[in-house]
């Protein structure tokens, strides 16, 4: 059975969604820097899908699958000491 979001709300810091489950996840918008320099009528303005959620405006999606393996959008990799 795969899982979907159902919802999506925001509050000053982070996003909210609810999944098909019954889970919610709560993801710090800084993970997502489009949706984080965004304002909140931006971010209210997705769609839900099968697989995700897509903001046509800002050119942002984000898979269900990516936010319950707990990956953002940030591309940084970690240093490594020589």
């Amino acid at each position: 059975m795969s899982v979907s979001a159902k919802s999506v709300r925001f509050d000053e810091y982070n996003m909210w969604v609810t999944l098909s489950d019954a889970r919610t996840l709560g993801i710090p918008l800084a993970w997502f820097p489009k949706l984080m320099h965004a304002s909140p009528a931006q971010r209210e303005h997705f769609e839900l899908s099968a697989r995700g959620i897509h903001w046509d405006e800002l050119d942002e999606d984000i898979s269900v699958e990516g936010l319950i393996a707990g990956r953002s959008d940030v591309t940084q990799r970690p240093h490594h000491a020589a």
